[in-house]
């Protein structure tokens, strides 16, 4: 048995903060600077029945994805998400018809040691529609107030096997293996080699749950990475050559081959 203890030293969490936004549509990824806040509602239907005058049963029913955002700018590209069309030459369109958007961003995980350095979670939100909030242009004064621009989000969940569709997900640093961690945020943010794109919920349950395996993930770009979190199917032989063994492999002709993701036996 043991004793409840409170307060513990490294046990006094709290989150905040809000950072790393990306903001992903059809053909492109881009950093969002300027993002001040992201609200995520919680509109459940609580729903109570009652017998001959007494509460019998209480049921929640869960909500979609319902929230808000602020942000004192915006990449020119969120420009098609509130209906606005730019011309080459300058020239806008206001009014025209909205498109739908990806997003993900970061908020930090603290505790009593490391401060809000000892974590983050990231946040991705799949197929959000914006409606602009109303603002107003005013006359400069001597302390000069930014405009911080607001939308109203709502969402159409993408369907996932085995659970509630859902717009929101969320992954832990603190929780998930450093290299598939790694490999999610190399996909979200790009590297040296790769675009950043954003990958669907499907591709990011397969690389939280086949730690172990050897995970080979296509960059989207014609690229490919291996990743063998367990270090049990790569082994460089130097440092710019590596074998793969004990590979799902299926060959082509002698020099092409086509690599899967391996399960462990």
């Amino acid at each position: 048995m043991a004793k409840l203890a409170w307060d513990q030293v490294g046990q006094r969490f709290f989150q905040t903060g809000v950072d790393r936004g990306v903001l992903y549509l059809t053909d492109s990824a881009v950093a969002w600077n300027g993002l001040t806040s992201v609200d995520v509602d919680s509109d459940n239907d609580l729903q109570s029945y009652y017998l001959d005058g007494a509460k019998y049963l209480q049921t929640v029913s869960p909500s979609d994805f319902a929230g808000k955002m602020k942000a004192l700018t915006y990449p020119e590209e969120f420009d098609s998400v509130n209906g606005i069309e730019n011309e080459d030459s300058g020239l806008s369109y206001y009014n025209q018809k909205p498109e739908s958007f990806n997003l993900s961003y970061r908020t930090r995980i603290g505790n009593d040691l490391d401060g809000v350095d000892h974590g983050y979670k990231i946040h991705i939100l799949y197929n959000v529609m914006a409606s602009p909030d109303s603002y107003s242009y005013q006359t400069l004064q001597e302390t000069l107030t930014p405009i911080e621009f607001g939308w109203t989000l709502s969402a159409t969940p993408p369907f996932i096997d085995g659970h509630r569709p859902t717009s929101h997900i969320s992954i832990d640093s603190t929780k998930v293996n450093p290299l598939v961690l790694e490999s999610i945020e190399t996909s979200l943010y790009g590297s040296a080699i790769s675009n950043p794109y954003l990958p669907t919920i499907e591709e990011i349950i397969t690389l939280l749950e086949q730690f172990g395996s050897l995970i080979i993930v296509d960059n989207g770009d014609g690229t490919w990475t291996a990743i063998d979190a367990a270090d049990q199917y790569i082994t460089m032989t130097n440092s710019t050559t590596f074998e793969i063994d004990n590979v799902d492999a299926t060959y082509s002709d002698v020099s092409t081959y086509t690599v899967s993701t391996t399960n462990p036996d």
